[in-house]
């Protein structure tokens, strides 16, 4: 049986995403190569607030998202945020499957999926009907 929902939940570190049906679950996990780095500076110094996340990370990302008809993009940072631009650029027929985003700090793996799974209900019972 297809994986056709899924969540991400994402922040400058790492990424969880989990493919799910009424049965059975995927999990992947990415690291980010460049992660955002908060510098803080003295009063003056003139920088860089926080460097972009590499295109890579989010690629992997993608492809694990890859055959999921639906799925929510949660976390704690900007993070998603940047995900969302990079979809928008350059994947924006993902970007149309996304029902929702989300603030949410660090759930443990069991909290995230019983998020999700509650989400999707409520999200299924608003749709329409299919036609006949």
């Amino acid at each position: 049986m297809p994986h056709s929902h899924a969540i991400v939940w994402m922040d400058s570190k790492e990424a969880r995403i989990f493919r799910f049906n009424a049965s059975d679950v995927e999990k992947a996990h990415f690291q980010a190569h460049n992660q955002f780095r908060q510098v803080h500076h003295k009063a003056g110094v003139i920088g860089a607030g926080h460097m972009d996340l590499d295109a890579g990370f989010f690629d992997h990302v993608v492809e694990a998202l890859h055959g999921a008809t639906e799925w929510l993009l949660v976390g704690p940072s900007t993070a998603k945020l940047e995900f969302l631009k990079h979809l928008d650029t350059h994947r924006a027929e993902l970007r149309r499957s996304l029902v929702g985003t989300e603030t949410m700090d660090h759930p443990t793996d069991g909290e995230l999926l019983d998020h999700a799974r509650r989400a999707f209900k409520a999200i299924d019972r608003m749709l329409p009907n299919s036609p006949a």
